[in-house]
């Protein structure tokens, strides 16, 4: 089966909200999928997705295909990551 991360279009009438999933390349755009991995909203200024990005990293080990927007979604979060530092841990005490 050939597996593809794209957008599900979600929300209402000029107020677009997308649900990053993992379905069949072979199914409609919103129909069955297998798992969802994130969200995304165009139209909230800055930082407008959320990832999972250890199933994202799951999926693309075996060999899921991103589409374009997803692709450079996961660029961006990947990013992001990289430049926010790790929260330190609490002292036990």
């Amino acid at each position: 089966m050939a597996v593809a991360i794209r957008l599900r279009r979600e929300g209402t009438k000029n107020r677009p909200y997308y649900k990053v999933v993992v379905a069949d390349k072979r199914s409609p755009r919103d129909g069955k999928f297998i798992e969802i991995v994130g969200t995304y909203d165009p139209k909230k200024p800055g930082h407008n997705s959320v990832l999972k990005m250890d199933r994202v990293e799951h999926w693309l080990g075996k060999g899921a295909q991103p589409s374009e927007t997803v692709r450079s979604l996961i660029r961006r979060n990947r990013k992001q990551a990289a430049a926010t530092p790790p929260t330190p841990e609490p002292e036990a005490g």
